[in-house]
């Protein structure tokens, strides 16, 4: 086992409760007031035990996908399904409702409430919809992450690349169905975006979950199985197994790099 606690063997697993797509988009669009046109017609899958980066030059639609999929926003047209429950057309209470029970969120902030421990941070969600948790596949999470010491420390008390890994464990501990990372690393220095990226990885192939991670870093992207290239609301490029170097040229192509 290395000292990040990544070792082959785990008693504990988050199994998808639907078998289908963790996530399916079918020609979705977003118009905006004034006319402007965020997505065009897009169509994609996202199966469980998958590592989906999203990238695209600024303006691209990546974040607009990224919120109409999370269930964030509403598309104008197309159908948005996570774990085979429709969304689009909800209300925002009933999206609400959807998120709660399906997806988990990872933001470039870390979004950790400072007054609070590193625990309660991670449980606040799931008691404030009045649910219990699974504790064995909290400490799980927690020992995977190597954060097991800090639970009791406020989050100022900690390094940036411990709060967005006591993020993570927030996000997946009521085995969501899909976790949405917004620039996960965007305020990590190098060495802890590593770190951080690495989990991510290692989470989705030994816990089969299910992550779509909207990033502007080619090496960022290069940890997902599968990276989607966007422009001008469209996905122009989808790479399996995408290394840095072909997700760079895609984005000086597109003239955003």
């Amino acid at each position: 086992m290395s000292a990040w606690g990544f070792g082959r063997h785990t008693a504990v697993r988050a199994e998808p409760a639907h078998t289908g797509p963790a996530v399916a988009l079918t020609q979705v669009s977003k118009v905006y007031s004034g006319g402007v046109r965020a997505l065009h017609d897009v169509t994609l899958t996202v199966w469980p035990g998958t590592l989906l980066a999203v990238m695209g030059p600024s303006g691209s639609g990546k974040s607009t996908l990224m919120h109409c999929a999370a269930g964030l926003d509403s598309p104008t047209s197309g159908s948005v399904r996570v774990d085979g429950h429709e969304i689009a057309g909800l209300d925002e209470t009933r999206r609400t409702e959807l998120r709660r029970d399906h997806v988990g969120f990872v933001f470039q902030a870390y979004n950790l409430i400072p007054s609070l421990s590193i625990q309660d941070n991670i449980t606040l969600p799931l008691r404030l919809a009045g649910r219990t948790f699974d504790r064995d596949w909290m400490n799980a999470l927690i020992e995977r992450v190597g954060i097991a010491g800090c639970l009791g420390r406020r989050p100022a008390e900690l390094s940036g690349g411990q709060q967005q890994r006591a993020a993570l464990v927030r996000a997946l501990v009521a085995k969501p169905a899909v976790v949405f990372a917004d620039e996960p690393t965007g305020a990590l220095d190098l060495h802890s975006a590593h770190q951080v990226l690495q989990l991510l990885r290692s989470l989705v192939d030994e816990f089969h979950q299910t992550v779509v991670m909207v990033t502007h870093d080619p090496a960022a992207a290069a940890w997902a199985h599968e990276a989607l290239v966007m422009a001008d609301g469209r996905v122009v490029d989808s790479l399996m197994a995408p290394t840095a170097a072909r997700l760079a040229d895609c984005l000086i192509a597109l003239g955003g790099y």
